[in-house]
This record gives structure tokens, sequence and C-alpha cells, in this order.
């Protein structure tokens, strides 16, 4: 029996890895259009060039995304390894996962305020898995 299966909380996860993923490529790719492939093929042992307004914005955005990233996994894996997955952390990784896919658009656009209520939503979510494994 394969305990993944079906689970709404590892679904999230692996849409939050494809999420992390996409978040690696925009920001990297902004950067590279920005700073030159040159530098970023390089040692990059001087300073990097200057990198435009949305490009310092989503490099800001996925690391943030990193920062939360890893506290969400291990709470879903927890959560479905113990088997103390349940209609909260359902919730709870749903949530986690869509606040962080609106927070994508909501950070590139420079929108402050609306930008950190998302994020606490999305960190609600994620407490939501945690408590449901501790529980």
């Amino acid at each position: 029996m394969n305990i993944f299966a079906g689970s709404i909380e590892i679904q999230m996860l692996c849409w939050a890895v494809v999420l992390g993923l996409v978040q690696l490529v925009i920001a990297t790719t902004l950067a590279t259009k920005d700073q030159g492939l040159a530098y970023n093929m390089s040692a990059r042992d001087l300073p990097a060039p200057p990198v435009s307004q949305l490009g310092a914005r989503m490099l800001r955005a996925f690391g943030n995304f990193r920062e939360t990233f890893v506290y969400f996994a291990v709470a879903v894996l927890v959560v479905t390894l113990l088997g103390k997955a349940n209609a909260s952390s359902a919730l709870g990784a749903q949530i986690y996962f869509w606040a962080r896919l609106i927070y994508v658009p909501v950070y590139a656009a420079g929108i402050p305020v609306i930008r950190t209520l998302i994020w606490t939503i999305s960190i609600v979510g994620l407490v939501m898995v945690l408590l449901a494994a501790l529980a």
C-alpha cells in the first residue's frame, strides 16, 4: 500500500515544488537578462551588476519561498508519516500552496500590505499542517 496515494498534503507539497522551480526559473532568467550571461556563468568574484526592480522583486519572492518551504515540507512529511493527516491539515496545505502562488504576482506588482497579508495566510496554512502533526 502506498501511504502517499491520494494525500492532499503530498499533492500540495509536489505542487509547491513545481511553484518553487517556476519561481527559480523566473528569478534567474530576469537576473541573467539584467546582469548578463557572462556574469552569471562566471565565478562571480566581482560584485553583481544591478538587476531591474522586477528582477529584484522576483529574487526576493523566491528567497522568501525558500525560507518557508522547508518548514512546509517537513510538516507535510511528518503529518503524512505519522498518519495524522486530517481535513484541517489538508486545508492547511491547500491554503499554504494557493497563498504562495498568489504571493508571486502580488510581490512582482509591488503591492506591500496585501503581499504581507498573503504571506501571513500562507503561514497560517503551514501552522494548520503542523498542528495536525503535533495532535
